[in-house]
């Protein structure tokens, strides 16, 4: 970020106002953010309030004396951003995990490095959690519950969850919001967004970056994950699209004791997908769990539009014969138009076809294409297939492909929409889970077997009807744009204001070059009316005749045979120079 030594001076002040600043709330920063930030207790009238004048001047020192401490004007590593983001805090450990999935903003060694953050929160004591639940409903929790567990199942910077039993019998498992969570990331965001427009004085107005906007997005995303209501809703609507798969679940929420805050959700006993070991001791087989998990993945992509965006282990376990997803907190959706484009993209990558490949990037693009060089770009797709198109599908680096796919697209200025990146990390994620379960299988091949079989005749012809349209919609507006242009072009001829701009490849003179292929049409021109000439004059004896020859007749015919020859050696000679 500091390309020239004005910027590192201008920063010089900031870091000594940062230091003067942040020199008390540094010494304890680890301890003393979290209790600051996170062991707060009360209630939630606070809404999203970024905080007073004073606890933001204050968290703005703390966060000043980090990033003075990490140099980041002269430049972060991914291990080093990664650390600091830790030391930060929750809202920025939280923005780390939501960037690594992003790889259209950070270059993927600082993807990788990130999703190896997790937020160590000390989990809230039993008084915290009681007071935070009493806080969310109008009656007793007594009313509600008939037990909870004092030791949580899971802490982490956003919520805690414990075991719990409902008054009517029910287990349950309670998701309960830490207090002034959205207080404290509102907080945060407004600091991020002061220092977003600080940083944009020294950074070139060419860089591919907004950082305002990531920073928007963030907010929107901090906003989503904070509103548990939401979560309540995807799990109703996972367990809805996943009715009929009998091997596939996910917890039940109790939507009458769901709050903004609160999940009460079936609570679900089951091994860790991670723990194979354990798995084949109890019979599964590995294998089939790792069929099923691709092929229902394949369904919640290209089917319901609607999937799971972070199916790290952690998120996966195996219960009763079913895979269940238990935290749908993150989850990505993909539109008709997109689930189409997908399908292009899968059946171009298993037939490594770039000009397919290409017309399913372009229907992601949600930026102008028209000055896409397509050329340029069938020339990259091709060295893609090039470079992964060589070993087997099942020894395909998904991974690799994946990010030099969206580092092309970004290269080629085609801007994809954030859910395809975050469908890509995802696979990418996924890959990793079932590595174990299915070796020398590649899930591009489950995923192009899943949509050949759930492609009804019906579903065939409506995808090439679409197909049909579209292709002679675009070729309709080509034509009328033609025959405008075409039209505009007579009216400036008719006028004498029409000009042509030509630009020949592979030459230095075009006119020279159009002269010499003029002079030899004309040579030929001659050569053939010597010839026919010649051969008027013979068969007509015209005089003088020696030995029954017509003299000029013999006389044009040998010019004819000269140039002729002389033509085609020119030709010849010109072409031996072009291959050199």
């Amino acid at each position: 970020m500091a390309d020239s030594g004005k910027a590192g001076a201008s920063s010089k002040k900031t870091d000594e106002e940062a230091a003067a600043e942040g020199k008390d709330a540094y010494e304890g920063i680890k301890d003393a953010a979290f209790e600051e930030t996170i062991g707060l207790l009360g209630g939630r009238q606070g809404g999203y309030e970024s905080g007073t004048r004073a606890s933001r001047r204050k968290r703005m020192g703390e966060i000043l004396a980090v990033v003075r401490k990490y140099d980041i004007l002269h430049g972060l590593t991914p291990v080093t951003l990664r650390k600091m983001l830790e030391e930060l805090g929750p809202t920025f450990v939280k923005a780390g995990q939501i960037l690594s999935m992003r790889s259209e903003i950070l270059p993927e060694p600082f993807c990788q490095e990130l999703t190896k953050l997790r937020a160590n929160v000390e989990p809230m004591d039993r008084d915290a959690v009681l007071s935070a639940l009493r806080s969310e409903y109008t009656i007793p929790i007594e009313d509600i519950f008939d037990a909870i567990d004092d030791v949580p199942l899971g802490s982490a910077s956003i919520a805690q969850v414990h075991k719990a039993r409902l008054i009517t019998g029910e287990l349950v498992a309670v998701k309960v919001q830490r207090p002034h969570v959205q207080e404290t990331m509102a907080q945060d965001i407004d600091i991020m967004r002061r220092l977003a427009r600080y940083a944009s004085r020294f950074l070139p107005d060419t860089q591919v970056l907004d950082l305002g906007s990531v920073i928007e997005e963030l907010w929107h995303s901090f906003r989503e994950e904070t509103d548990f209501l939401v979560e309540a809703k995807n799990l109703e609507e996972f367990r809805h699209n996943n009715a009929n798969v009998k091997f596939i679940g996910c917890p039940k929420p109790y939507m009458k004791w769901c709050t903004h805050h609160v999940v009460v959700m079936d609570y679900v006993n089951g091994i860790p997908i991670s723990n194979t070991k354990r798995l084949a001791e109890d019979g599964y087989d590995l294998n089939e769990i790792g069929m099923k998990l691709i092929d229902n993945y394949a369904q919640q992509m290209l089917d319901d539009g609607f999937f799971h965006a972070d199916p790290h282990p952690g998120n996966i376990i195996i219960s009763g014969g079913k895979i269940v997803y238990i935290d749908l907190g993150i989850m990505g959706r993909l539109s008709s138009h997109d689930r189409d484009a997908t399908r292009e993209m899968v059946f171009a990558v298993a037939e490594r076809n770039s000009a397919r490949l290409k017309n399913g990037l372009l229907r992601f693009a949600v930026s102008d294409t028209s000055k896409v060089d397509h050329a340029q770009l069938l020339e990259d797709l091709d060295a893609i297939i090039e470079d992964y198109g060589a070993a087997d599908l099942d020894d395909l680096d998904i991974a690799a492909f994946m990010n030099s796919l969206i580092a092309m697209a970004r290269k080629s200025g085609i801007e994809l929409p954030g859910t395809v990146t975050m469908l890509a990390r995802s696979l990418v994620t996924l890959e990793g889970v079932v590595n174990d379960f299915l070796p020398g299988v590649s899930i591009i091949e489950i995923v192009k077997n899943h949509i050949r079989a759930h492609e009804t005749p019906l579903d065939f012809v409506q995808k090439e009807a679409k197909t049909y349209a579209r292709e002679a919609e675009a070729a309709s507006h080509g034509l009328l744009e033609a025959a405008s242009e075409a039209g505009l072009a007579a009216k400036m001829l008719t006028r004498g204001q029409l000009r042509m701009k030509l630009d020949f490849s592979d030459t230095t003179s075009p006119i020279s070059d159009l002269a010499a292929a003029a002079d030899r049409l004309t040579m030929g021109i001659v050569v053939a009316g010597l010839f026919i000439g010649s051969s008027v004059i013979y068969y007509a004896r015209i005089q003088p005749v020696i030995f029954g020859i017509p003299i000029i007749g013999f006389v044009g015919f040998f010019l004819a045979l000269f140039l002729g020859l002389w033509i085609v050696r020119n030709i010849m000679h010109e072409r031996k120079q072009n291959r050199r």
